[in-house]
């Protein structure tokens, strides 16, 4: 759908959908489709049409956003925050020398007004509390925040996506990540169950798997923003004495960092119990996210670029797997046992099923092609229809 075509509504017809497009010349039309996705924002039609609720609400906060090129100390390739006030202030570097991207809150009288609000009627608080000298103002604009998350995923042969499902506040900065998480998690399984591969229930496993943490995530970065931003003595002394001596310590620590890359980078989210993923081997489970390792050289992600079910065994497979896989047309790779992989949480010789997406399905320490059999006979996915990029990946494995 073109860019500049509008969706107006739709119609979940059973087995189809109608939907309703206005294009860029405003004449409307009717398009016939077996699913729609509603990845519109927060004002989503889609969201409308299927009538399903966006609980939360919006902060009193005026957020803006600014592109500048400045110098000073705050100007050197490192996020810097501004607490001494109730009002948030970011700086985050971009590329580009002294190139800096600006977001902040205001909410006095200014935020009552945005729509005249210029940079001019923040930048004082920018230059004097952050010393940020600004040679150029590239772009500037202003926004609310929502905190809400809608209360279903799917609805018959609709989906929502992103900003369309849940909005919350720029603290941790996780809202595009969130949305790309969504898009790939819902993507590959569309793409399965139009190619007659599974049944449409394998769909289902979408909101199970999204929604629980689309809910966390927006009652985190609440509190983390409501922190940041709270009035009253107690919370000044949070952020202006206790956070400032705290938070310097905590990320001089190397477990620390790691975690907060984890988090931030969202490598941590895992969907352990929906039930699409099962088993466990070693500290493996079946909805965690593919441990990442590289030995000599050797990096076992190279395999998920083909986004195609896998099958990974670190040390040996057995006669029986080796020859189910290749019945099958699922690629199979065995990668030569070390230490590196006992250490990311492998054990050794059990079998990984690794989903399109490269979050694992099954762990099983038996290593037991039966299993294999029985994970998809239950859940009606077909693995026999290889499609090119399977067998193309069958044939590197």
């Amino acid at each position: 759908m073109s860019a500049r075509t509008e969706l107006l509504g739709y119609r979940d017809e059973g087995d189809g959908v109608i939907a309703r497009l206005r294009g860029p010349d405003s004449r409307e039309e009717s398009c016939e489709v077996a699913y729609v996705a509603g990845c519109d924002g927060v004002r989503s039609s889609v969201r409308e049409t299927m009538g399903t609720g966006f609980a939360g609400g919006t902060y009193r906060h005026l957020f803006y956003v600014a592109d500048v090129e400045a110098s000073g100390p705050a100007i050197g390739g490192e996020l810097n925050a501004d607490l001494e006030e109730a009002d948030f202030l970011a700086v985050f570097p971009l590329a580009g020398k002294g190139r800096v991207r600006l977001i902040g809150t205001v909410r006095d009288e200014r935020a009552d007004r945005a729509e005249t609000l210029t940079f001019d009627d923040v930048s004082r608080r920018i230059i004097e509390n952050l010393k940020v000298d600004v040679k150029t103002l590239n772009w500037f604009s202003t926004y609310h925040v929502h905190h809400r998350v809608t209360q279903h995923f799917r609805k018959g042969r609709a989906f929502l996506c992103g900003d369309a499902a849940h909005v919350h506040s720029p603290a941790g900065g996780q809202g595009m990540n969130t949305g790309i998480g969504d898009a790939i998690n819902l993507a590959w399984k569309l793409k399965e169950v139009l190619a007659g591969q599974a049944p449409d229930a394998l769909l289902d496993s979408y909101e199970q798997e999204r929604i629980a943490f689309a809910r966390r995530l927006v009652q985190t970065t609440d509190r983390v923003f409501m922190l940041a931003t709270a009035e009253g003595k107690l919370a000044e002394i949070i952020r202006t004495r206790v956070v400032p001596i705290v938070f310097p310590a905590l990320t001089s620590l190397e477990f620390f960092r790691e975690y907060l890359f984890r988090t931030v980078s969202q490598v941590t989210i895992n969907y352990r119990n929906c039930a699409l993923n099962e088993g466990r081997a070693g500290d493996v489970h079946g909805g965690d996210r593919l441990p990442w390792v590289m030995v000599e050289g050797l990096d076992n992600y190279d395999s998920v670029n083909a986004m195609v079910w896998q099958v990974h065994v670190y040390g040996g497979a057995g006669g029986a797997v080796r020859s189910w896989c290749r019945q099958h047309g699922l690629p199979l790779h065995e990668f030569a046992w070390r230490r590196q992989y006992g250490e990311a949480g492998f054990a050794r010789d059990a079998l990984y099923l690794i989903r399109p997406d490269s979050y694992v399905a099954l762990a099983d320490q038996s290593g037991s092609a039966d299993i294999l059999q029985r994970y998809f006979a239950q859940r009606g996915i077909r693995i026999e229809q290889a499609d090119g990029a399977r067998q193309a990946a069958a044939q590197r494995g």
